[in-house]
């Protein structure tokens, strides 16, 4: 998994709140078992019309929001299913942050093994953000892990967050639970050669 410690990027926002993992990757498409590929077909309902062509009113779409990194979203994102195809649509479309009131908890979960963060702040913090974003298309934002801190080029936004620190550690170093497994492979040959 790749380490997370410092994202800089543009943002996008998704003013809607209860987004839930069949929006987020349309039950339709869950016919593979790779993680990857699945990024064109993420909020697939929102970005196409009915005939295939791209939604010109879904934000993902404006070309001011041209290739996102971070998502800002309302409270209860990722509910539904416990699908963790839509954290690797979201990553496999490059989205590695995703800030918000509040997550389910399964989906918040499936985040840190897939190298995504999501970030929890209040949500009249959120607001203000996704405020700015709709009012200046195009801003980029840094999410520093380690300091906690997001900000803007002006540093006009300045959050500071909370994160569990194991999973904070997890990230820096970009262990999933194999890779955190795999950090006992001596241990675990030895045990095996007793046995």
């Amino acid at each position: 998994m790749e380490p997370f410690v410092r994202l800089n990027g543009v943002a996008a926002p998704i003013n809607r709140v209860n987004i839930d993992t069949d929006q987020i990757i349309p039950a339709i498409h869950l016919k593979r078992i790779e993680r990857t590929g699945y990024g064109q077909w993420l909020f697939g309902s929102w970005r196409f019309k009915e005939d295939g062509s791209p939604n010109p009113d879904f934000v993902l779409n404006d070309p001011k929001y041209q290739s996102p990194s971070i998502l800002v979203a309302g409270r209860n994102f990722g509910c539904g299913s416990s699908r963790e195809h839509a954290p690797w649509a979201l990553q496999d479309f490059g989205i590695r942050c995703i800030i918000a009131p509040s997550f389910a908890d399964i989906f918040f979960s499936n985040c840190f093994q897939n190298g995504l963060l999501p970030v929890v702040l209040p949500e009249e913090q959120v607001q203000q953000l996704m405020d700015k974003l709709e009012k200046d298309p195009g801003t980029r934002l840094t999410v520093d892990l380690q300091a906690q801190r997001i900000w803007d080029e002006d540093e006009e936004v300045v959050l500071i967050f909370e994160v569990d620190p194991f999973r904070k550690e997890c990230l820096l170093n970009g262990l999933d639970e194999i890779g955190l497994t795999m950090q006992q492979e001596d241990e675990i040959s030895a045990f095996e050669a007793r046995h």
